[in-house]
C-alpha cells in the first residue's frame, strides 16, 4: 500500500537525518546514466540456510527468492570474522580484520582505508551515495561524511520513540528514508543506496521479547510449530570444551532458546523479522520499477554474519562453526542473465571489489577480496581461492579468541588464548555437522600440521 505524505513526514521526523533527507532531492533529468545504479541490502545476524531459496521450507521470502532466481546465488558465502562491526568494516573497506583491526572497543578505521572504501571510490567516479540504517563502524575523523551524500545511521534499540511520541521500528524509518532518497535521484547520475536493516538482530536488552519484527509481520507464523534446531542432539553441546560451554554463546542461549516455549516464541519472531525484510525489499524494488530504474540497477543481498538458532546449545555467532561463518549472498545484474547457483567460495571482502568492478572502477591493490563479477555469468576464474583465513579476536572474556582456516573440505581453528592452545579440525566431507574433532586423533597429525601451517601462512599474508 502506498505511504501517504503525512505518514512519510511523521517517520522522517523521528531523526534529525530525516529532515535532511527530505530536502536532499534534486531535479530529475530525462537523460539516463550508462553506468549501473547499485542497491545493497545488508541484513544483520542471518545465516545462509534461512531463506526459501537456500532450503528453508518454513520461511516466507518470495521477494528474495525471486532475486536468487533472476541473478546469482552464492551457495558458499562466508564472513572472515563473525561479528557485526568487523564484518561491516570488511564489507566497507575490502580488507579483513587482520588489516582494518576494527571491532568493538577498538580505534576507528584508518582514514586511508576509509578513503579507499567502495562508497568513496564510487563518489569519486561521479556516483551519488547513501548509507541508511545500521552502519556499525567508525571512521577516523568521521571521514565517511566526505564521500556520502546521505549518511543516515540508525542502530539499536530497534524501536525508538519519535517526535510524535510513538515507537517507530528502525527498519520502517530506514525504508521510508530510502524511498525518499530514490525519488530524489537523477537518472542521469548513477547512485549507490546501501540500505542496512536492523533485522534480524535481537534486542538484547529486552528479556521478555528478544526479536522485534515490523508491524506488517506481527501475525505471521502464528500457526507454525517450529521443529527443533538442526543440531539439537545434546551430544553437540556435551562435546564442547569447557571454555565454549561457558562462553557468551551459551549465556545467550538461555535468553532465547532454553525452553520449548521460549524457543517457539523466539523462532516465530525471528522468522517474522526475516519476512519483514523480504516485504520491505519488495517495497524498494517496487519503487525502482515505478521510477523506471530497475533495469539499470544492480541488487545485492547479504548478511553481516551467520547465527546460532539453538544449534549446539548456542546462540548468536562469534565461533568457528558453519552456522556462524556462512551467510546468504545474492547478486542480480539486470544487464546479464544470472548464473543461478554458484559453489565457489565468496567472502564478505569480495563485495567491495565486486561493486567497483560492476561500476567500471579498478579495485585498489590493497583489497584482499576479488570481484565476483565473472561468476555472475557462470565463469569462475581458474585461480579462484580454495580456502580463506577466519578469526575472532575481540577483547571480551566471554568470547574466546581464535584464528583458523576454512577450505573446501577441512576447517581448522586455534583458540590461542587457552592454556595450552585448543585446536579443532573438522572434515566437512565425512562429518558435515562438525561433530568430530580430528585434532585429537594421532592418525591425523600430518593433516593437522598442514592446516596449522596454512593458517599461519594466511595470517602473515593477510596482515
Amino acid at each position: 500500500m502506498p505511504i501517504s505524505r503525512r505518514r512519510l513526514l511523521k517517520l522522517a521526523a523521528t531523526s534529525a537525518a530525516g529532515t535532511a533527507l527530505l530536502a536532499a532531492g534534486c531535479a530529475r533529468s530525462a537523460k539516463r546514466s550508462e553506468r549501473p545504479n547499485i542497491v545493497f541490502f545488508l541484513v544483520d545476524d542471518q545465516r545462509n540456510d534461512t531463506l526459501g531459496c537456500t532450503g528453508d521450507r518454513i520461511v516466507r521470502t518470495p521477494t528474495i527468492d525471486a532475486l536468487a532466481a533472476q541473478g546469482t546465488l552464492f551457495r558458499n558465502a562466508f564472513v572472515t570474522t563473525s561479528i557485526c562491526p568487523s564484518s561491516r568494516a570488511s564489507l566497507f573497506t575490502g580488507v579483513s580484520e587482520t588489516r582494518h583491526h576494527f571491532t568493538f572497543n577498538t580505534p576507528p578505521i584508518a582514514r586511508a582505508l576509509a578513503e579507499a572504501s567502495y562508497p568513496a571510490l564510487l563518489k569519486q567516479a561521479g556516483y551519488r551515495t547513501a548509507v541508511i540504517g545500521k552502519f556499525g563502524v567508525q571512521m577516523q575523523d568521521e571521514v565517511q561524511k566526505n564521500f556520502l551524500d546521505v549518511f543516515d545511521p540508525r542502530d539499536l534499540p530497534i524501536e525508538k520513540r519519535g517526535a510524535d511520541g510513538r515507537l517507530h521500528h528502525n527498519d520502517e524509518v530506514n525504508v521510508e528514508h530510502a524511498l525518499t532518497y530514490l525519488r530524489g535521484c537523477d537518472p542521469a547520475q548513477p547512485f549507490l543506496l546501501s540500505l542496512n536493516f536492523s533485522a534480524t538482530h535481537a534486542e538484547d536488552e529486552d528479556m521478555a521479547r528478544q526479536y522485534h519484527p515490523i508491524a506488517w509481520a506481527e501475525h505471521l507464523y502464528s500457526d507454525v510449530t517450529f521443529p527443533p534446531p538442526k543440531l539439537a542432539d545434546p551430544k553437540y553441546f556435551d562435546s564442547q570444551p569447557d571454555f565454549l560451554k561457558h562462553s557468551l554463546n551459551r549465556t545467550r542461549y538461555f535468553w532465547r532458546f532454553d525452553t520449548p516455549e521460549k524457543y517457539q516464541r523466539s523462532l516465530r519472531d525471528y522468522y517474522r523479522m526475516i519476512s519483514g525484510v523480504d516485504h520491505q525489499i519488495g517495497q524498494v524494488l517496487a519503487e525502482l520499477d515505478r521510477l523506471g530504474l530497475r533495469d539499470n540497477t544492480v541488487i545485492v543481498y547479504a548478511a553481516d554474519n551467520g547465527y546460532y538458532m539453538g544449534d549446539r546449545g548456542f546462540a548468536d555467532k562469534w565461533s568457528h562453526y558453519e552456522e556462524s561463518l556462512r551467510v546468504p549472498m545474492i547478486i542480480v545484474d539486470p544487464r546479464h542473465h544470472g548464473a543461478g547457483g554458484v559453489d565457489a567460495m565468496a567472502l564478505n571482502v569480495d563485495v567491495p571489489a565486486t561493486l567497483l568492478d560492476l561500476a567500471g572502477i579498478a579495485r585498489p591493490a590493497h583489497y584482499q577480496g576479488r570481484s565476483l563479477r565473472p561468476m555472475l555469468t557462470g565463469k569462475t576464474p581458474g585461480d579462484w581461492r580454495h580456502d580463506f583465513l577466519c578469526q575472532h579476536t575481540m577483547n571480551d572474556p566471554a568470547i574466546p579468541k581464535w584464528i583458523g582456516v576454512r577450505d573446501e573440505r577441512y576447517v581448522y581453528a586455534r583458540y590461542f588464548e587457552q592454556q595450552p592452545a585448543y585446536e579443532f579440525l573438522h572434515d566437512l566431507q565425512t562429518d558435515p555437522t562438525e561433530f568430530v574433532n580430528l585434532a585429537k586423533d594421532p592418525a591425523q597429525a600430518d593433516l593437522l600440521a598442514k592446516m596449522r601451517a596454512r593458517c599461519d601462512a594466511l595470517k602473515l599474508a593477510w596482515s
